[in-house]
């Protein structure tokens, strides 16, 4: 019996790879301490092939940060796409919180978010993180959810990303002093020892 004909993968499921791993490489070390050399590793192609589809680190790293900040942004307006979200209505809150828990799964991305916030020195980061940010909050202020809300609802879910990027849950047996701050953050099957 011969063997199967390898399959040739097409540019953009080699792109995704890219991407896939660029996510993985800079959640891990972040725009400065992420080498384009690091993320050819990570995806299993060369160097100058990351350059070659995506232009500098920088590209990439904006591409990367862009794609998780959109993750967030469809994920709250898939729930409030509706017209039927009640900012009054808990349940409805909830969901809204349900959609970012879901996101926050996905670690590497969370921690891309976290790195491009964190690199808001740098113009083209900063200025990107900045829009991100102040588009999702026009978002949630569309849904008629008050100012405080809105704000409180992101500082929970900075809070969440936060707590993850230190892996506080999955360290909650000897968080410490932080146990209580996690108990009362994240859902009790979150912290099962």
């Amino acid at each position: 019996m011969a063997a199967p004909t390898p399959t040739r993968m097409r540019a953009d499921e080699r792109r995704q790879l890219v991407l896939d791993a660029a996510t993985r490489s800079f959640g891990r070390t972040g725009f400065a301490g992420t080498s384009t050399d690091a993320v050819a590793r990570e995806a299993g192609v060369s160097q100058p092939y990351v350059v070659r589809i995506f232009g500098s680190k920088q590209d990439l790293f904006l591409e990367t940060f862009e794609r998780a900040a959109q993750r967030i942004f469809d994920a709250f307006a898939e729930v409030l796409a509706d017209g039927a979200f009640d900012p009054e209505s808990e349940e409805d809150r909830e969901r809204l919180g349900a959609a970012y828990t879901d996101l926050l799964q996905d670690r590497a991305s969370m921690l891309v978010l976290l790195h491009g916030f964190a690199a808001g020195d740098n113009p083209q980061i900063g200025a990107r993180a900045r829009a991100r940010m102040g588009e999702i909050h026009g978002l949630l202020r569309g849904s008629g959810m008050t100012e405080d809300q809105v704000r409180d609802f992101i500082a929970h879910g900075m809070l969440l990303t936060v707590l993850i990027a230190m892996r506080a849950p999955e360290h909650f047996a000897a968080a410490g002093e932080l146990r209580a701050l996690v108990e009362c953050t994240f859902p009790p099957e979150a912290t099962a020892d």
